[in-house]
């Protein structure tokens, strides 16, 4: 059996996974996130379990974090999503904002 974006959590034994819930393009739930690489109102970009994520949008505000849980929200008019093309899912090194800058 495939086991395709989902990793195992070393504290419960379940399975985590990487999922996306976006209601009327203003509200945006992530659960799999590692870490968040930088954020502001135009551009929010997220290290995920299955790679970087760019989320792009107007008027973006943070509504929560938990990194332990893997869990991200925000609000504001979203206007595209982009994973970064190539790369192991969840690594910094060589990411898209160091891609970006060079």
């Amino acid at each position: 059996m495939e086991n395709r974006g989902r990793l195992s959590d070393d504290k419960s034994g379940e399975e985590r996974e990487h999922t996306i819930i976006m209601k009327n393009r203003e509200h945006v739930k992530i659960n799999g996130v590692l870490g968040v690489k930088s954020f502001d109102e135009r551009e929010i970009i997220l290290d995920t379990e299955m790679g970087t994520l760019a989320l792009r949008g107007e008027g973006l505000q943070v509504d929560e974090i938990s990194l332990d849980d893997g869990n991200f929200t925000c609000w504001g008019k979203v206007t595209g999503m982009q994973y970064q093309a190539g790369g192991k899912p969840g690594r910094a090194e060589g990411g898209f904002l160091s891609r970006l800058l060079h």
